[in-house]
């Protein structure tokens, strides 16, 4: 059965579904995605682009002709190598841009094969606009601890101590991989972009209990090239 589910309904229920299935392009998924999303792509990088060259230089016709082939050979590829393996009471959530077209043909597939399916109603982009609007609020559940102190105090130390000990600790500088004003990025590895941060931001605020207090290093309005949400700070 196909079913289609709200950006606000999606952030309530995240946790509710057997696999959580992003079918943009890498580029895009790379960019940002919904927490715990697989990059299954019905067209990949390359693929966009020889489609956008066909709309403009040849017709939408023939574009949309050349897309569903390159679609539905990409989908036929993802059913054989993750599906053909999945119980009938999996139940995945599809999402692609905006508009529908990448995820509703790939939902369609699985409807028909008998999988319980849902779709997410304006893409990624009411799931973004959904979690923007969560951020101005979501912080304002919590008690917070601020762990302050000078540059090599200790203070990431020991909020990964409280964290071992079971405390709740929201811990802004792994989220943004990076080590603070002194020491820098993580060595060989780069910071994700501001729409993953917040992505991961709001993931961890969510899962916290209001009535434990959650512990927090003291930082400025940024770590690294990062903006901490201003509800936050």
């Amino acid at each position: 059965m196909l079913a289609t589910l709200t950006a606000t309904e999606l952030l309530a229920r995240l946790d509710e579904f057997g696999a959580i299935i992003d079918v943009r392009s890498p580029s895009e998924f790379t960019d940002d995605r919904v927490p715990g999303a697989l990059n299954w792509p019905v067209l990949d990088d390359a693929e966009r682009a020889q489609i956008g060259t066909q709309y403009a230089q040849v017709s939408p016709f023939a574009a949309k002709k050349f897309g569903a082939v390159l679609v539905a050979r990409n989908i036929a590829a993802h059913v054989e190598r993750e599906v053909l393996d999945k119980p009938k009471d999996w139940r995945p959530l599809v999402y692609c841009w905006r508009g529908g077209t990448r995820s509703g043909a790939l939902a369609s597939v699985l409807d028909h094969i008998g999988f319980r399916v849902h779709r997410l109603e304006g893409g990624y982009q009411a799931y973004r606009r959904a979690v923007l609007d969560t951020l101005e609020s979501l912080p304002q559940r919590y008690r917070y601890r601020v762990i302050c102190g000078t540059t090599g105090s200790g203070k990431s130390r020991l909020l990964r101590q409280l964290q071992a000990a079971g405390a709740q600790v929201l811990d802004l500088e792994a989220l943004a991989n990076h080590r603070g004003s002194v020491l820098g990025l993580v060595p060989g590895e780069r910071q994700p972009g501001q729409k993953q941060f917040e992505s991961r931001v709001w993931d961890a605020l969510r899962r916290f209990d209001p009535k434990r207090p959650v512990f927090v290093e003291s930082e400025s309005r940024k770590v690294g090239d990062l903006r901490v949400p201003p509800a936050l700070i």
